[in-house]
C-alpha cells in the first residue's frame, strides 16, 4: 500500500542510506530544489548516508562539478554515482568493441577521456565515424534542443545492417531542462531496440548502478536502503527490483498527472495511474523535503 507523505523527516528514521536521484527530485536542470538540499542534509545529520545516484551519462566528476556550479552544499550528500561511471567500466572492459560511434555532445567527451585507473591498461578506446564502428555509445542526442530518435533511423538501419550493438550511457527516456523536456540517451536506445538493434544498459533500473553504489558506501547486507526518484520506470522500477523501499516524487516527469497542486498530489489519480503501470512504491511526495 502507498503512503503518501508530507517530508523524508517523517520516515527517515527507518533508513541507514538513501538514494536519491537529481534531476526533477534535488534540481531542475539549472537551479537546486531547496527544500530537498535541506531534506538531505537532515538525514545526514541524523546518521544517514546519501548517495545521489544519477543517469547521468558523464562520470561522477562532471556531476559533481556541474552540482558545484548550481550551489549545491556538499553536506548534502557523501558520494554520486552515475549511469556514466557504471557504462564507462562496461566500455572499457570492451563491451561493445574498441572503435566505436558516440552519439552526444561534447559535454559527455569526458566519457572517453578521463580513464579510470582500474582501465588504466586497457585496450585504447578510439572515437570513429559510423561507417567505421565496431560498436555504438549513445550519451544522448547531438542536438539535444531539437533531435528526436526518429531522426536517426537511416543511420540505425546502417548500424542494424552491419549488427553493432548499443552501449546506453543513460536509461532515462527524457529529462526536464527547467521547462524544456529533451530525449535522452535511452529513448534512443529504446529506438534502436524497436528496429531490431541490441542495447546494453547501465544505469537505473538496472543493478550496476546499485551495485556500484554499495560498494563505494561500504553498505552490509543488512542496511536500510531507500530509493528516492520522479521516474517511474527507473528509479521506481529499479528499487522494486533491488527489494528497497521508494518514495516517488510525483512532481517530477508524471508533474501534470496528480491535479494542479504540484506539492499535494491526488490520491485516487494516484492510484489509478501507479496500478496502469504496475508499480508500488512504499511512499509518494509532491516533492522531496
Amino acid at each position: 500500500m502507498t503512503r503518501i507523505i508530507q517530508s523524508l523527516a517523517e520516515i527517515s528514521a527507518s533508513y541507514d542510506a538513501l538514494f536519491c536521484d537529481l534531476w526533477g527530485c534535488l534540481h531542475n536542470g539549472k537551479q537546486p530544489y531547496q527544500a530537498a538540499v535541506s531534506a538531505l542534509q537532515a538525514f545526514r545529520a541524523q546518521g544517514g548516508k546519501v548517495c545521489l545516484m544519477t543517469n547521468a551519462p558523464r562520470p561522477n566528476q562532471y556531476v559533481v562539478a556541474q552540482l558545484d556550479r548550481m550551489g549545491v552544499p556538499r553536506d548534502a550528500w557523501d558520494l554520486v554515482v552515475s549511469s556514466g561511471d557504471a557504462a564507462q567500466d562496461a566500455m572499457f572492459e570492451g563491451a561493445v568493441g574498441r572503435k566505436l560511434w558516440h552519439i552526444g555532445t561534447e559535454k559527455d567527451f569526458g566519457f572517453f577521456t578521463d580513464i579510470p585507473q582500474a582501465h588504466a591498461d586497457s585496450p585504447a578506446i578510439t572515437r570513429v565515424e559510423l561507417s567505421e564502428a565496431e560498436g555504438i555509445v549513445a550519451s544522448g542526442p547531438f542536438d539535444e534542443s531539437i533531435e528526436t530518435p526518429e531522426d536517426y533511423r537511416d543511420r540505425f538501419q546502417d548500424a542494424l545492417d552491419r549488427g553493432l550493438p548499443m552501449l546506453c550511457a543513460n536509461p532515462d527516456l527524457v529529462v526536464d531542462m527547467g521547462e524544456t523536456r529533451i530525449y535522452c540517451a535511452g529513448a534512443l536506445a529504446e529506438f534502436y531496440e524497436s528496429m531490431g538493434g541490441k542495447a546494453l544498459y547501465y544505469g537505473k533500473p538496472h543493478a550496476p548502478i546499485y551495485d556500484r553504489a554499495r560498494r563505494l558506501m561500504d553498505l552490509g547486507s543488512e542496511a536500510r536502503c531507500l530509493a528516492v526518484g520522479d521516474g517511474i520506470d527507473t528509479d521506481i522500477l529499479g528499487a522494486m527490483q533491488q527489494g528497497i523501499d521508494a518514495i516517488f516524487v510525483t512532481g517530477g516527469l508524471a508533474a501534470d498527472a496528480f491535479g494542479s497542486d504540484v506539492e499535494n498530489p491526488q490520491a485516487d489519480q494516484l492510484d489509478d495511474w501507479l496500478a496502469a503501470r504496475e508499480r508500488t512504491p512504499a511512499y509518494v511526495i509532491g516533492r522531496l523535503r
